[in-house]
């Protein structure tokens, strides 16, 4: 029972981390930006779901039809103004994001004077009970959330004509211009998604954690392990390695140590680096020219 416990707390945990890495893995895998500022999208979404709560009454999870074209907005704006006028220079757009993480961070901090924030719904306090194990509904819901998005986002590259254009872009931007495909316009639409995706992935965990104007870098960490270990840009390769990550924080915190597990994290991001740099679920090479779906 104990063995269930971990990985029930684990897989829950992954769908958390699974929810953060899909966004990111998209715009990584077809942009080819290392979107630092990605953990402060996220806490864009959270306070967006508090915001829609504490000024509107809105209840958290229907603060999505808000928060999610707030931020797929953003995203269309930080692509425009901040990625675009620097794609000549990719380590400079690596640190505009840095610069992007520090601007967000400071602007909420001002807004909120630091002060810790939390909203609830009224699933926070409903579960399932398992036995001995409870599955609390908000992490639940995370998991049945990050599924469906996975599930939708797989279709959507594979079966339609922004998606087919994602896809082509990827693999190669000279030969997809050639075809009539507008290339920035992709990566405007590619990077409003992933930042969306991040919205959404605030409103869900909102209930969950104390807001603070850092609580950002709770996840990006981890959800870079995630996105090495999956295979940049593979959708199945955020999944199943948001479930991995999560069941090795789960079972090396209860076995070794709690205060470890960012060791662990890096020691299965370097271990993926040397042995498999594809990932998982990536094709060879695609760490170097971007994700290609698998067929």
């Amino acid at each position: 029972m104990e063995f269930l416990s971990l990985l029930s707390i684990g897989i829950l945990l992954g769908g958390i981390y699974a929810m953060v890495a899909v966004g990111l893995n998209l715009i990584f895998g077809v942009i080819r930006v290392v979107n630092f500022a990605h953990g402060e999208l996220v806490m864009l979404g959270m306070y967006g779901a508090w915001a829609c709560n504490h000024f509107f009454q809105i209840d958290v999870y229907l603060s999505v039809l808000i928060v999610l074209p707030v931020l797929f907005v953003l995203g269309l704006f930080i692509q425009r103004f901040v990625i675009q006028p620097l794609r000549a220079e990719s380590m400079m757009q690596m640190f505009a994001t840095f610069a992007l993480l520090t601007i967000l961070q400071n602007l909420i901090l001002v807004l909120t004077r630091g002060e810790g924030y939390s909203v609830s719904t009224s699933l926070s306090s409903l579960g399932v009970q398992v036995g001995d194990i409870r599955l609390t509904a908000t992490r639940l819901i995370i998991l049945g959330s990050v599924t469906a998005i996975a599930l939708s986002l797989h279709f959507f590259l594979k079966h339609t004509l922004i998606g087919k254009s994602i896809r082509a872009v990827t693999q190669d931007r000279q030969a997809a211009s050639l075809m009539g495909i507008h290339v920035e316009r992709t990566f405007a639409v590619t990077f409003g998604i992933g930042a969306a995706l991040a919205g959404l992935a605030g409103v869900l965990l909102a209930p969950i954690y104390t807001l603070s104007p850092g609580i950002g870098g709770n996840f990006i960490f981890a959800a870079f392990a995630v996105v090495v270990l999956g295979g940049l840009g593979s959708v199945a390769g955020a999944y199943f390695g948001g479930a991995i990550v999560g069941i090795v924080e789960a079972f090396a915190g209860y076995y070794i140590d709690p205060e470890l597990k960012q060791a662990i994290w890096f020691l299965i991001f370097l271990a993926v680096l040397v042995f498999k740099p594809s990932g998982l679920f990536g094709q060879v090479g695609a760490e170097e020219v971007g994700f290609r779906e698998q067929s």
